[in-house]
């Protein structure tokens, strides 16, 4: 029979000696009960707020678009996402951990090496038992495969299978950044809007205040106003003075936050120009039932990956317990020339197997598994605590979205009346009728009820943009291998 024919025979039966099927010893994996209700809350809080819809729209990578639809806010999200360096980080964490999965995946196949060698050598008389020097050649090739192990009770399935879900867990963490990050850029540049437009009607009620500080001033030179109305109108200057500052501030403030969160400097044409009525977000998120929509979060699929990966770590634990059997071998040829290297009758091969059977480890395989165990039971509480923290956080913002509607039509109803009763307190204080000091009243309430409407306007799209999130976003189904 020809070598070459041999050789392949030989490499084939012990490949196939190798790729026994295991059996696992991991627990049958069975998805811990829904700790939480099977429907949200129900209320006077929540009239309004609840949505038949049990499947969302929000799905796809860009379908974040959908709720924010706004231009500008549209091109700062992307230019965060392909700038973040914490999106960065996630992604490269992703690559890591696909990497580690695919070295310990690589232990459930036979590693195969090629080699070769030749030496010569030369044995003096002295110690050559034929009274003169002998020189020699040796040559060789062969393939090997070293420390097999025959994963008979599952032990190397089980941590390939741990590190796949471990994998697996990190690209869920990696969405839920992602989906930190957009709602953070969204809430960031509303907060920025807001503090804008709480900026210009400071500046444009101290112009109104200075305008009435004036005129009291005149009307003091000629007699005809006393010093308390003088004062108490340099009061109100004062004030808008100091909010105006504080204003200024908290805008300077918003944008540095919000160029930390985009990863880039803005320019003002990228920022400038928006206001709270046309912050075009959707309003109508729909929110399903728990068991639906609570699991598509990925910081719940995140945790049900690392409870996976808990579970097939005690398969690998379980193992431990079982007799371990590698295997070494090699086949080739080997001669004492080159030339005759692949001659026939040159063929060579060895075959090691080993095996090793716990017998007295002072308890530790023991512990391994009541660890691996307990660290299962950890997660499994973890898996609990994200849903009912889902729940919770849905609950909240439905609370919310039922109530900041509302509070918004009241609030814009007293910003209309407090107007109305700035302006007659002005025709009766120029008539005469009324003190300076009712005007100036009416002009603190109207200043502050035009402050609270900005207030509930950013509150009523910082609950969209929490819908958004707490619903999963526009997170893609889970990744699989």
């Amino acid at each position: 029979m020809p070598v070459k024919t041999t050789l392949s025979h030989r490499i084939t039966a012990l490949t196939a000696l190798m790729l026994i099927s295991a059996c696992s010893l991991a627990p049958d994996y069975t998805r811990p009960a829904n700790p939480v209700p099977n429907a949200w809350p129900t209320g006077q809080a929540y009239e309004g707020a609840a949505t038949p819809a049990a499947t969302s729209p929000l799905q796809g990578a860009d379908s974040w678009k959908a709720v924010f639809r706004g231009p500008r806010l549209q091109a700062l999200i992307t230019k965060t996402l392909e700038n973040s360096r914490d999106l960065r980080v996630a992604l490269l964490n992703i690559e890591v951990a696909r990497a580690t999965y695919r070295v310990q995946d690589a232990a459930t196949l036979p590693t195969l090496n090629a080699g070769g060698s030749t030496t010569r050598s030369r044995t003096p008389a002295s110690v050559s038992g034929t009274g003169r020097p002998i020189t020699g050649n040796s040559s060789s090739a062969n393939v090997s495969v070293t420390s097999y192990e025959l994963d008979l009770f599952g032990r190397v399935h089980s941590l390939s299978q741990q590190a796949l879900e471990q994998y697996l867990a990190t690209t869920e963490a990696t969405a839920s950044t992602r989906l930190s990050l957009i709602a953070e850029v969204a809430n960031a540049y509303q907060t920025l809007v807001s503090d804008r437009q709480l900026l210009a009607l400071t500046q444009e009620t101290l112009k109104t205040q200075l305008a009435t500080l004036e005129r009291n001033q005149r009307m003091f030179d000629r007699g005809s106003s006393s010093a308390l109305d003088l004062a108490q109108s340099q009061t109100a200057v004062d004030t808008a003075r100091a909010n105006l500052e504080q204003y200024s501030r908290q805008v300077a403030q918003d944008r540095n936050a919000l160029e930390l969160l985009v990863g880039a400097p803005l320019t003002d044409a990228e920022i400038e120009g928006a206001s709270l009525d046309d912050q075009d977000v959707l309003g109508d998120l729909p929110a399903g039932l728990p068991a639906d929509l609570m699991l598509r979060r990925p910081d719940i699929r995140e945790a049900e990956h690392t409870l996976k990966a808990a579970n097939a770590n005690i398969g690998a634990a379980r193992a431990a317990f079982f007799p371990t059997i590698s295997l070494t071998g090699s086949a080739g040829t080997a001669s004492t020339g080159l030339t005759d290297l692949f001659a026939p009758g040159s063929s060579s091969w060895s075959f090691g197997p080993s095996v090793s059977v716990p017998i007295f480890d002072n308890g530790k395989n023991q512990a391994n598994l009541d660890s691996a165990k307990a660290t299962r039971d950890i997660d499994v509480a973890n898996y609990e605590k994200a849903v009912q923290t889902a729940f919770k956080e849905v609950s909240d913002a439905l609370a919310a979205r039922g109530t900041l509607d509302r509070q918004l039509a009241a609030q814009t109803s007293l910003v209309k009346s407090t107007q109305l009763t700035y302006d007659l307190s002005t025709k009766r204080y120029d008539r005469g009728i009324d003190s300076f000091l009712t005007l100036l009243d009416a002009q603190r309430s109207l200043y502050s009820a035009q402050q609270n409407r900005i207030a509930v306007q950013l509150s009523l799209l910082e609950n969209r943009v929490t819908l958004f999130k707490v619903l999963g976003g526009s997170e893609t189904a889970p990744v699989t291998e």
